[in-house]
């Protein structure tokens, strides 16, 4: 017997609950400088409780190949990636115009 969405109450097979989450968040993408003036990119806006976090962190981090972590609800990777960040968070399944890049 499958489990049961506590949300949506579809099987956990065929819930939508992450993907609908997905299409209303309001994502902010910014540079923050640590330190030695190491840059990092924020990304911040994504509601834990909808979206785990740290499943999206481990693909952004194997997609650019750079370290990172999941701190106070923003994920910060090692470097610059304002420019590929947005298409690769669109195959993820969030929407385009809701990615605001700073």
């Amino acid at each position: 017997m499958s489990e049961i969405c506590t949300v949506c109450g579809l099987p956990k097979e065929l819930c939508v609950c992450e993907t609908i989450a997905k299409e209303s968040q309001q994502i902010t993408v910014k540079i923050e400088f640590k330190k030695y003036r190491k840059k990092y990119t924020v990304i911040g806006g994504i509601d834990q409780k909808q979206i785990d976090l740290k499943t999206v962190a481990k693909k952004l981090k194997n997609k650019f190949a750079c370290g990172g972590s999941v701190k106070e609800n923003k994920i910060e990777l090692q470097g610059d990636h304002r420019k590929n960040i947005q298409s690769f968070l669109a195959e993820l399944g969030f929407a385009k115009e809701t990615i605001h890049i700073v």
